[in-house]
């Protein structure tokens, strides 16, 4: 009588139970070595979500980070209704808490008034009135990714500095914050002299580098709370933060004379470039408009170019 399972295909499956088990652990053990290996490349983030620095993401770094409107907050919002120091987030242990630091308008978690709270990925923040900022881990690639994201939006492709549509929703929010807080706000508007004739002698790639190099230099010069844009062309501005008008002006002219120290070449072809610069105020123009203020500052900037180019106008009261 033939048995019905040989001793050896016992054996077999036996083998081949115990290989499979093997090759399962082996795999679940890859899987967690990565997952470690992942979780240690993953970072916190703030993303903004509303407000005046919208698409702006900012890590979290650091055991403490402190958020509001100060010089000294480690993530500057000017929206309205934030306070100076209005919130902070801690890193302890593996948690993230937020906590508030006392503000005027409180600290609200995906709808709830927070004092001392651990945060969830996804969680929404909302400070002041109109300032929603995102809670979320995220790793290198993501990163990036809405890096550029923001970048594409709110840049100037050639210059990489703000575009025209950031620049006036930016101003918008600044003007505003400016006239209900009667706080200082100045605007500087400068132009490449003769950039025409720069085109049409050396091409059109050489006025490209000359708007490049301008745009380095202009951003070598400026503090991190000002806003360096590409108003149009040859155009550039600058929104001063907290600035009177005379020391907007010195900003103006310090940049003036560094454009014309610097060395503008292309194709080892020296490229002669100075700017015309305007200046204005929100003190002395009694602006009641984003548009008006900055109707001021190109008058200040005309001025410059009709009597002679290559100088800082201040445009000291409303256009007649």
């Amino acid at each position: 009588m033939m048995p019905s399972d040989p001793p050896y295909r016992v054996r077999s499956s036996i083998r081949a139970e115990e290989e499979g088990e093997a090759t399962r652990i082996t795999k679940l053990s890859s899987l967690e070595t990565e997952t470690r290996a992942r979780r240690r490349q993953v970072g916190a983030y703030l993303v903004v979500l509303q407000g005046s620095n919208v698409g702006e993401m900012h890590k979290i770094d650091g055991p403490e980070l402190v958020i509001g409107r100060a010089m000294s907050a480690n993530v500057r919002l000017n929206d309205d209704g934030i306070s100076r120091r209005h919130c902070r987030l801690l890193q302890v242990g593996g948690d993230v808490i937020i906590e508030d630091l006392g503000s005027a308008n409180g600290t609200l978690v995906n709808g709830e008034l927070v004092q001392h709270h651990p945060l969830k990925e996804g969680d929404k923040i909302l400070l002041g009135a109109t300032t929603m900022l995102k809670f979320t881990y995220q790793d290198k690639l993501d990163e990036t990714f809405q890096q550029q994201m923001y970048d594409a939006a709110a840049r100037d492709g050639l210059t990489r500095a703000y575009n025209k549509k950031f620049f006036l929703d930016r101003f918008e929010t600044e003007f505003a914050f400016a006239r209900r807080h009667k706080s200082l706000l100045s605007l500087i508007m400068f132009d490449v002299d003769h950039f025409k004739k720069v085109n049409d002698t050396y091409g059109h790639l050489a006025g490209d580098a000359v708007l490049v190099h301008l745009a380095r230099i202009t951003q070598s010069m400026i503090r991190t709370e000002d806003i360096f844009a590409r108003y149009g062309g040859e155009e550039f501005a600058i929104i001063c933060r907290g600035t009177p008008l005379a020391n907007a002006a010195l900003v103006g002219e310090r940049l003036r004379v560094a454009v014309e120290q610097a060395v503008f070449d292309y194709q080892q072809q020296r490229l002669p470039v100075t700017i015309s610069v305007g200046v204005a105020a929100l003190a002395e123009a009694n602006a009641g408009t984003t548009q008006a203020l900055i109707n001021e500052a190109d008058e200040a900037l005309y001025e410059a170019k009709r009597t002679g180019r290559n100088r800082v106008v201040m445009r000291r009261g409303p256009a007649a």
